[in-house]
């Protein structure tokens, strides 16, 4: 492609695949079909717009997709996310399960020499976690449960981990994710919250699925004074009951977070820093040519992050 003024040319070296491109596949969030999709993506820069003279060709980046109007009420207040015009790459414009992709200059963070392009692509949903982490303001000592130890499920350990929780605990009724769970170091791990006898719930309950049934069950789960985060993409027909009375009476806070804001820079440190092991979390390569086999098999619920590469 022919990049404008401020964009770049980026050779794709790995696209993750992710819910949200199944959510597209269906027909929802993006504008209209077809699509290019691929929002989680890292490459080389092998061309340059006119007006650009941050980035050189054969650098190195990793891409935030996030398109903003940066003129509408929402953007004029930091709330970029909810922005009026809302676009992002792979979402509405053409993304990076694609041999090239363009990319705004600015949306490009140069990668440090030590950490491998191929891996990078695991920078997108840690910066969507970053901010569900920014959401939840998350107190030292807090006790975590985590619905779900797909890859974000997994991304929310490590940074609760990582900002002093006393234990997390992770529910999933995948055997083989739950198997991971371990592997990285949560306090309990089940596939019923019922089974890790803490009726008196936790301070801090997140959603990682977007399945009815766990957002139901996970919102009965909070602790007095605690907060329910719901970081998991649903379906729009899905619906959960609240009893007003009890989030009155014990002071429970629930709240979404929304892919990312301002966090992409600090994800993309925290990933230099090895707060990830790309190799506990890219189960699966697989070549761009089987695509559609790779969406599958993430759609089957197997391995965790599944990323397609160059053939």
């Amino acid at each position: 492609p022919t990049p404008g003024p401020r964009q770049v040319v980026v050779e794709v070296a790995a696209c993750g695949l992710c819910g949200t491109d199944l959510h597209i596949l269906q027909g929802e969030f993006a504008p209209s079909l077809p699509i290019v999709p691929g929002h989680e993506f890292a490459g080389e820069v092998v061309g340059l717009g006119s007006e650009v003279n941050e980035l050189r060709i054969g650098d190195r980046v990793a891409v935030d997709p996030s398109l903003y109007c940066y003129e509408c009420r929402y953007c004029r207040t930091g709330n970029n996310n909810l922005c009026e015009r809302w676009a992002a790459i792979g979402v509405s414009t053409a993304g990076g399960a694609a041999r090239y992709a363009l990319a705004p200059v600015a949306n490009c963070v140069r990668l440090p020499e030590h950490v491998r392009t191929a891996d990078a692509a695991l920078i997108e949903p840690l910066s969507c976690a970053v901010r569900g982490y920014d959401v939840l303001r998350a107190r030292l000592g807090s006790h975590v449960l985590i619905y779900g130890s797909g890859t974000m499920g997994l991304m929310m350990l490590e940074l609760a981990k990582r900002t002093g929780a006393a234990r997390v605990d992770i529910l999933d009724v995948n055997p083989e994710r739950l198997a991971t769970a371990r592997q990285l170091g949560v306090t309990g791990a089940a596939a019923n919250a019922a089974e890790l006898d803490r009726p008196q719930g936790w301070d801090i309950v997140v959603d990682a699925t977007g399945n009815g049934a766990a957002i139901q069950d996970g919102l009965e789960r909070v602790a007095k004074a605690g907060t329910f985060l719901q970081f998991g993409v649903a379906d729009y027909a899905t619906t959960a009951t609240i009893n007003p009375y009890r989030i009155y009476n014990q002071e429970i806070t629930i709240t979404g977070s929304m892919a990312v804001l301002h966090s992409f820079e600090r994800a993309a440190e925290l990933f230099a820093g090895g707060v990830l092991d790309p190799e506990v979390f890219i189960s699966d390569r697989m070549p761009l040519s089987r695509y559609p086999e790779a969406l599958d098999h993430f759609a089957s619920g197997a391995g965790r992050k599944t990323v397609v590469v160059p053939d």
